[in-house]
């Protein structure tokens, strides 16, 4: 699992990296017939450094998005080697090696390629980047071969030497003399004092399955919500109702999303326990009404949150059972475009989601790049972990433990509304995996005021929409918006991958 987090991470690396952080769900099947599973998810989500305060990004245009202050403490690796060290089996070294080699030389695919030609001044006029993306002045495209010699000889050290490497070792070091040289306030001691959690996963139940997602701050917690809220419905026909409903359920879902952050730096935690409940959205359901949808106060948000995006998702299922799920990132595109280019490595923004530190939100602030407006409960803070989009997601079945769907995706908010889409397809909409993932989509946040509808979603189905006072606004569905993969298990033990 490691291994394959790593070498993707190489390949997709506008979106995720070593230089980033993210979380995980991993489901260990029992020892025998008659034992249970045990879910747990891993926390390596980045941290604003320890000098972080909430009036950082106030006073910089992008500060929160590009350049060294935006970068937070990153937490791949501390998240590769817990998960590692809890349920690996393979030497460290064995896992690592093949990302060397593929470092040193691999294929430029079709989407690195479309997001190096629109960062053209950075790949061009960036010492730091165009030796790697734009050798000898030419921007790299789809099937070039990309050589990351040092980033190479990093993954080598880290090899070798472990995560602790990265941590406390002279890539330590580089790391911050270029964030600190950047503008950035990360210090030795934020990279040291770095530590990824590990806990048994948030769960509940939907109709016959249980649902096994991380906690906050991540959206885990509005998933189940949101899965709790059409639990109250028929939802066995794909009909204009029901999609409103799926709707209806989305927007209350962003509005519950709006009381979460970390919960280690909230004095209390209710505002956030109660949203998984089944209390809690038979509360809500009650306020849901089959012929009209209402403006985004009807649904009683807290305040509005950042987001996140630039992510990749692994889901992965084996003949034993084993699951896991996981989401990494760096957040916006090659993260806060800054690259130490003696480690090779490219650091997150996420600083700025707390605005990562663009997950982070800021006070004051606007409306963030997916249009929703700054929670205090988000502020940057001392060593804060910033809200994120992820939803990294197991399902098992309830009659015989067994597990059923490792589901996850990238795209900042089309994250939570995609996976519960999936979700709903596969088990409601008896759709197999490959058409769930492919299926068009409908997605709404709250803000900014409209309901974004795929271009190949039915005709009959959006005109409900539209019926009922929704402003749909109909979109390319080849557009970047959410890549979703998932691995299925039928009846059968078959399992389908997409």
């Amino acid at each position: 699992m490691a291994s394959q987090t790593i070498k993707v991470i190489y390949v997709l690396l506008f979106s995720s990296g070593i230089g980033g952080g993210g979380f995980m769900t991993i489901r260990i099947p029992g020892n025998s017939s008659n034992s249970t599973s045990e879910v747990w998810s891993v926390d390596f989500r980045e941290k604003a450094p320890s000098g972080s305060n909430t009036t950082m990004f106030t006073t910089v245009a992008n500060s929160s998005q590009i350049g060294g202050l935006a970068v937070g403490v990153p937490g791949e690796l501390r998240g590769m080697q817990t998960a590692h060290e809890k349920f690996g089996k393979l030497p460290w070294k064995q896992l690592v090696l093949p990302s060397v080699e593929l470092a040193a030389g691999f294929k430029v695919g079709v989407e690195l390629g479309k997001r190096i030609a629109r960062f053209p001044d950075l790949m061009l006029k960036n010492p730091d980047w165009t030796p790697v993306f734009a050798p000898g002045g030419v921007l790299l495209k789809e099937n070039d071969i990309m050589h990351r010699t040092n980033l190479s000889r990093t993954l080598m050290t880290i090899a070798n030497e472990g995560a602790d490497a990265f941590y406390t070792g002279s890539i330590a070091s580089s790391i911050i003399r270029k964030i600190q040289s950047t503008g950035g306030i990360m210090t030795q001691k934020d990279l040291t004092d770095y530590r990824a959690n590990a806990y048994l996963s948030l769960q509940g139940t939907y109709l016959d399955k249980k649902i096994y997602v991380p906690k906050a701050p991540t959206s885990g917690p509005v998933l189940l919500h949101m899965l709790n809220i059409i639990e109250h419905y028929n939802f066995t026909e794909r009909t204009d109702l029901n999609v409103h409903r799926l709707v209806e359920a989305m927007k209350f879902g962003f509005a519950a999303r709006t009381r979460l952050s970390d919960p280690a730096f909230r004095n209390n935690t209710q505002l956030i326990d109660e949203v998984p409940t089944k209390e809690f959205a038979a509360a809500v359901v009650r306020n849901i009404t089959d012929d009209r949808t209402h403006p985004p106060e009807y649904y009683n948000p807290i305040y509005d949150v950042s987001v996140d995006h630039g992510t990749q998702n692994i889901a992965v299922i084996d003949q034993n059972g084993t699951a896991i799920s996981l989401t990494s990132t760096v957040n916006l595109n090659f993260g806060s475009q800054v690259m130490d280019p003696e480690t090779g490595i490219i650091l997150n923004d996420e600083a700025m989601t707390i605005r990562q530190m663009d997950d982070f939100s800021i006070p004051q602030g606007a409306s963030n790049g997916f249009g929703l407006r700054p929670s205090p409960f988000n502020y940057p803070e001392p060593e804060k972990r910033p809200l994120s989009s992820t939803v990294p997601t197991i399902v098992e079945n309830i009659s015989d433990g067994s597990v059923y769907l490792a589901v996850g995706g990238s795209g900042g908010t089309n994250i939570l509304s995609s996976v519960f889409q999936v979700i709903v397809n596969v088990h409601d909409w008896q759709m197999n995996i490959g058409d769930a993932i492919e299926s068009g989509r409908v997605h709404d946040q709250l803000y900014p005021l409209e309901t974004d509808v795929d271009n190949t979603y039915p005709e009959d189905l959006t005109q409900g929409l539209r019926e009922r006072g929704h402003n749909v606004t109909i979109l390319n569905v080849s557009r970047v918006a959410s890549a979703i993969t998932g691995v299925m298990r039928d009846e059968f033990g078959t399992l389908f991958g997409m």
